[in-house]
C-alpha cells in the first residue's frame, strides 16, 4: 500500500516538478507567432499559445511580425507552459511585465485567436481572447482592415 501511495505521488507530481514556466530574453521573433529565447545559452523555440499570426509572406505578415518585435525583442521574458508542438516548439503563453503578449498580439489586430487550440487555453483566456480579436475586428485594427484577411491556417491550405 505504501508503495502505491508513493507511486502515485510520483505520477502527480513529477510534472510539475518537471516542467515549470520558463524565463528567457528574446533573442529571435521569427514571425508574429514564434519567438526564439535564450535561458543559460540554450535556444528555445517557442509558439505562442492562442494565437495564428499571418505568415510572413502573407498580407500583414510582416506587419505581425514587426508588431511583436516590439512589444519583446531583446527583453526577458516568461513563458508559461509545458507542451511542445509536433515541430517540438515550447507552447505558452508569453508575458512580459505583467502583460500577457498573445493577447497584445490579438488586441493589435497583428493575429487571430487561434479557436483550434483553444482547449490548451483556460477558460478564461478563452473568452478573453475571442473577445479581443472581435473587437479588434470591429475597430478595423491591423490586419482587420482589409476587408476580408485570410486566417492563416486557410492560407497554408491553400500554399499546399
Amino acid at each position: 500500500m505504501k508503495k502505491l501511495i508513493i507511486t502515485a505521488l510520483i505520477i502527480i507530481l513529477l510534472p510539475s516538478i518537471c516542467l515549470s514556466d520558463i524565463s528567457g530574453k528574446v533573442s529571435k521573433v521569427s514571425d508574429g507567432d514564434t519567438i526564439w529565447i535564450l535561458q543559460d545559452n540554450k535556444k528555445i523555440k517557442v509558439r505562442l499559445l492562442g494565437i495564428d499570426a499571418p505568415e510572413m509572406n502573407q498580407d500583414f505578415g510582416k506587419n505581425s511580425q514587426e508588431i511583436l518585435h516590439n512589444l519583446i525583442a531583446n527583453r526577458t521574458v516568461t513563458i508559461i507552459g509545458n507542451k511542445q508542438d509536433r515541430y517540438q516548439r515550447l507552447i505558452g503563453k508569453v508575458s512580459f511585465e505583467g502583460k500577457d503578449i498573445n493577447l497584445l498580439m490579438v488586441m493589435h489586430g497583428a493575429a487571430w485567436h487561434y479557436k483550434k487550440y483553444q482547449s490548451d487555453q483556460s477558460q478564461q483566456d478563452q473568452i478573453l481572447y475571442a473577445n479581443e480579436e472581435l473587437k479588434a475586428r470591429q475597430e478595423q485594427k491591423g490586419l482587420w482592415q482589409n476587408l476580408n484577411p485570410v486566417p492563416p491556417w486557410e492560407w497554408r491550405k491553400r500554399k499546399h
